[in-house]
């Protein structure tokens, strides 16, 4: 096991006290690679506040890059969440074994 970073625990924890990073973090859950742009969408948002918001979350590490792609003369950035720590699941209303953004263990019992 890795020993625990607390300047990254404290990061993280300051991060999610934000209402829409945490509805941000959610949203990614399930695993797969986000954008921006979709995140905006489906949380309807504006693409500056959840580009704000995405930004601050890759720099306390609660996200990542995972790839790039081209887009209308741009650069469309994909993020998965890498929160694994249970006290950040549980703030976030995830269980460990809820990785689905559900709300439903992966037994289909809900939570």
């Amino acid at each position: 096991m890795a020993p625990i970073d607390r300047n990254e625990e404290t990061d993280l924890l300051r991060a999610l006290r934000h209402p829409l990073r945490r509805r941000i973090l959610r949203e990614m859950a399930d695993g797969r690679a986000a954008s921006p742009r979709g995140l905006s969408d489906r949380l309807r948002q504006p693409l500056s506040n959840i580009s704000y918001h995405v930004r601050v979350l890759a720099e306390c590490r609660a996200i990542t890059l995972v790839r790039t792609r081209p887009a209308r003369g741009s650069v469309q950035h994909f993020y998965r969440s890498t929160v694994e720590a249970p006290w950040a699941l549980q703030v976030l209303g995830l269980g460990e074994s809820d990785r689905s953004g559900t709300g439903e263990k992966s037994d289909g019992a809900p939570t």
